[in-house]
């Protein structure tokens, strides 16, 4: 194997409060509660429309801020972004009438607080709420490494069309979904062994209507599997952390795609595709190995440092709270996480790693990195105070 030794000096062009790797929406959320609390905020995005899979991926599902059974676990801004998300009507079908018009119990028993949207409405009304609150938002930027002094990080160097220049920092939030500023800073990480299996979603037009078609799906860990589950579509699995098998899973998705739109105009010639994902569509790759590392035992468990709460997407009747002590680390004092980065065990991260816990962990992340650069320190009263005063419910 050959190597190159680089040699260059990186301009330092900017400098933050809190810095948030991911414009997906666990940094849409940890930016916004930041920037609401006083902070300077810088939000990177590597792709040029904020909401990651949950736009730009096409999964756009925003699951349950419920139990199941008539009761709302999550608040704060894991309302407001499902508001947002609906709030043009483009998905009237989907509206969750009982729960936004204070419907009786009986009611919010027939259907979970959750909704379908459209990507592109809502990654645009998400952007102009982050520029309103005075977020810097930079597209096409990608975090390239990081520079520490002891145990902090003080630089995040990035590279976008400017080219590669550092950003100084107080805190950090790497809502990057793969724990990607993490393995930059050396802290403790987790790898998804399993990995993800092929996905193909694309939205589709048939003459008058307008839909989702869902090829293939995320699998689930190995050890909740029946032997009912469906066949994959193509037998290789992705860690979605190599550059080329990336690229290999994404032109699997392009094939697939192709090859259901040709029998799809078999029986209807109307029936072409409108969207197509324009990022992979993978669920689960590297996490942080946090202070706690969260299982589904904790359905019911009471956390001293409760940040939030939430359900379980897959099922009726779990009740989990957020420890704050699993979105951080025990090596990197001013790195936090949120979104599918956070601690937890490969059962719980297949419930962790969607919208309305993204959502509620990243409000928790970002309040906090608005609070100190020292997160194993910080003073819980004082953040779980500030949550609650800003609508978070952070226990029953």
């Amino acid at each position: 194997m050959s190597y190159i030794v680089e040699k260059r000096q990186i301009e330092i062009k900017d400098s933050c409060d809190v810095l948030v790797a991911g414009g997906g929406i666990a940094g849409i959320a940890a930016a916004l509660s930041a920037a609401r609390n006083g902070a300077k905020v810088i939000l990177l995005e590597r792709e040029f429309m904020l909401g990651g899979l949950g736009t730009a991926g096409l999964v756009t599902i925003y699951l349950p801020l419920c139990d199941g059974r008539g009761t709302q676990l999550s608040y704060g801004i894991a309302e407001e972004l499902l508001k947002l998300s609906i709030s043009m009507g483009a998905e009237a079908n989907s509206y969750p009438k009982a729960w936004i018009e204070n419907g009786t119990l009986e009611e919010k028993k027939k259907r979970r607080y959750e909704a379908r949207y459209n990507p592109q409405l809502f990654a645009i009304l998400a952007e102009q709420l982050l520029i309103r609150e005075g977020v810097t938002v930079l597209y096409g930027t990608q975090v390239a490494s990081v520079t520490k002094e002891n145990d902090r990080i003080s630089n995040v160097i990035v590279e976008n069309k400017s080219g590669r220049y550092a950003v100084s920092v107080r805190s950090v939030v790497d809502c990057t979904g793969d724990a990607d500023i993490c393995k930059f800073a050396d802290e403790d990480c987790e790898t998804f062994k399993q990995g993800n299996i092929l996905a193909a979603w694309y939205y589709f037009l048939n003459g008058n209507d307008c839909g989702l078609k869902m090829l293939g799906a995320s699998d689930i860990p190995d050890d909740e599997k029946t032997g009912d589950e469906p066949q994959p579509l193509v037998n290789r699995r992705f860690t979605g952390l190599d550059g080329k098998e990336i690229s290999d899973m994404v032109v699997l998705s392009h094939k697939q795609i192709l090859s259901d739109v040709k029998e799809m105009r078999k029986e209807n010639e109307k029936h072409i595709p409108v969207t197509i994902p324009t990022i992979p569509q993978i669920r689960m790759t590297r996490r942080i190995k946090g202070v706690y590392t969260m299982t589904t035992e904790d359905d019911g468990r009471d956390f001293d440092d409760s940040v939030g709460m939430f359900g379980n997407w897959k099922k009726i009747g779990p009740v989990y709270q957020l420890p704050f002590s699993s979105l951080y680390g025990s090596r990197v004092k001013n790195l936090i996480t949120a979104g599918r980065c956070i601690s937890a065990n490969d059962a719980m991260w297949d419930v962790t790693r969607v919208i309305p816990v993204c959502a509620v962990s990243g409000e928790a992340a970002g309040t906090a990195a608005s609070m100190t650069d020292d997160f194993k320190s910080l003073d819980i009263t004082e953040l779980q105070n500030k949550l609650i005063e800003n609508g978070v419910k952070i226990r029953l």
